[in-house]
């Protein structure tokens, strides 16, 4: 099975991600929506799978350094337009195979993901 990593490069846990599958030998590529940015309909997809409110990374500093009106009132319309402006607000890394994703980084979920 072939897989996309969706993430930003400089990210320790997606260095986490990436290394564990490289060791693992399982073949992806790497989509850095930092510099790649990330369709609407992939987005919405995760969103559904997973919900908004777990893809939209509250932690980080981009959504921090957002103004409160930016941060009042959020929805899932309002979060899929705040991360399509700015990727960093998704919560990474993000597996994907198409069929389904897997968000954040767990040795053991990722070895389940692959049948390993």
């Amino acid at each position: 099975m072939s897989a996309l990593l969706y993430g930003i490069k400089a990210c320790d846990t997606v260095k986490k991600a990436r290394h564990w599958l490289d060791s693992h030998q399982v073949a992806y590529q790497f989509h850095d929506y930092k510099t790649q940015g990330i369709d609407q309909p992939r987005l919405q997809q995760w969103c559904r799978q997973h919900g908004w409110d777990k893809v939209l990374n509250r932690n980080g500093t981009t959504f921090r350094k957002l103004d409160d009106a930016q941060k009042q009132d959020l929805n899932e319309d309002k979060a899929i337009e705040l991360m399509l402006a700015q990727p960093s607000m998704i919560k990474r890394p993000m597996l994907d195979n198409g069929e389904q994703s897997l968000l954040g980084f767990n040795a053991e979920r990722y070895a389940a993901f692959f049948n390993l």
